[in-house]
């Protein structure tokens, strides 16, 4: 399998001393598959195991992820302590660092200026974990990214979403990821909205999560002014073109497991997934052959692995999800903090089924001369 790094796939800047620099006026997230990990507890709930996280995060990184994301939804974050959330972005920005892929920390609440002062102190949460000082952009500590949710429960006009969202730019030491997920927010979005958010200086991309393939998610990714479209080749011209417009640098992630593939053929610049904790190898695969334009192999893929995400999506998330990476030997427990609960046996059982289905595919090696006919 080609890791999506080799690929096409642009790694973050780094500075002198090894650690990880806002790109300047670019600020682009790299393309390709990027993960939001679980956070392993110990048997009751009560530790994060940081030394299982660490190892989940090198295989994530050497199976060809992109990028990695600490403190999503995935993350359990809610439920973590300020010390438990400084250890979990000290690891992945280390491990990021010493891979040379992405980092995306997710961070954000419902009220504005909260949400200014998280992304104040980014840098320095990403420093302490390294173990080096400075700012991004100076060549100190620092990460590629904040994924920040649309505001939730309040119902913002989508004015308003546009406004908080370029108060938050404005003032942010690193680029913006817009996290969409109206069934969670309570807020949908409508393509001129979206492409509003993302001609706000420093808002680098979207996790855009509807729910399904809409008009309004059609629309975005046709989007001539976007970076959106470079995920497939045949969309925007040669891999790594940068786009087919104005090359603002604006990104769609496709942020609904299930519909990854015809994101990708629609033309996404990746996706940040959960499913992708397994089969890693897999959907860096996917995210490969669509950039490529190569339709067959892209629907193989898709086709393969829209059952194993469906079947780890079963449950709440990420409770089977955990229970597959416990029943692999990944993870010390399947334990998750309340109000979730673990998973049941069958969900956890009709996963590993779907995960052995793909694994036990043909996997036919990615074909690097596959004409760009998407």
């Amino acid at each position: 399998m080609t890791s999506e790094n080799s690929a096409g796939a642009e790694p973050p800047a780094y500075g002198s001393s090894g650690h990880v620099r806002h790109r300047g006026d670019a600020g682009q997230v790299p393309r390709g598959i990027h993960v939001p990990l679980v956070t392993p507890f110990d048997a009751d709930g009560s530790r994060v195991d940081v030394e299982a996280l660490e190892q989940l995060a090198f295989a994530m990184a050497d199976a060809g992820a992109a990028g990695l994301v600490a403190l999503g939804t995935t993350a359990e974050s809610a439920s973590l302590d300020a010390a438990e959330r400084r250890a979990v972005v000290g690891v992945c920005a280390r491990v990021a660092r010493e891979r040379g892929i992405g980092l995306t920390v997710g961070l954000g609440t419902n009220d504005t200026r909260k949400a200014a002062e998280e992304l104040a102190a980014l840098p320095d949460l990403v420093a302490a974990g390294t173990g080096a000082g400075g700012r991004p952009g100076s060549g100190g500590g620092g990460t590629v990214a904040a994924l920040v949710p649309v505001p939730y429960f309040t119902r913002p006009t989508e004015a308003g979403v546009v406004a908080h969202f370029a108060h938050l730019a404005a003032g942010s030491p690193v680029p913006l990821v817009v996290y969409h997920v109206p069934y969670r927010t309570g807020r949908a979005l409508s393509s001129a909205t979206l492409r509003a958010l993302a001609a706000i200086p420093g808002v680098a991309g979207i996790k855009h999560s509807p729910g399904g393939i809409d008009q309004d998610t059609v629309e975005l990714l046709a989007a001539p002014e976007l970076d959106a479209r470079s995920g497939a080749s045949g969309a925007s011209g040669a891999a790594g073109s940068g786009g087919s417009g104005g090359g603002s640098g604006f990104r769609v992630f496709a942020g609904d497991d299930t519909v990854c593939s015809p994101l990708l053929a629609l033309g996404a610049a990746g996706g940040i997934l959960a499913s992708a904790h397994v089969a890693t190898g897999v959907f860096v695969e996917l995210t490969a052959a669509w950039r490529r334009g190569d339709v067959a192999r892209g629907r193989e893929l898709g086709h393969r692995l829209v059952g194993l995400s469906a079947a780890l999506f079963a449950e709440p998330n990420p409770v089977v999800i955990k229970g597959v990476l416990h029943a692999l030997g990944r993870i010390p427990s399947a334990a998750v903090r309340l109000p979730l609960l673990p998973a049941s046996a069958g969900a956890v059982e009709r996963a590993l089924a779907e995960l052995a289905a793909v694994e036990a595919a043909d996997a036919a090696p990615v074909r690097e001369d596959a004409p760009a006919v998407c």
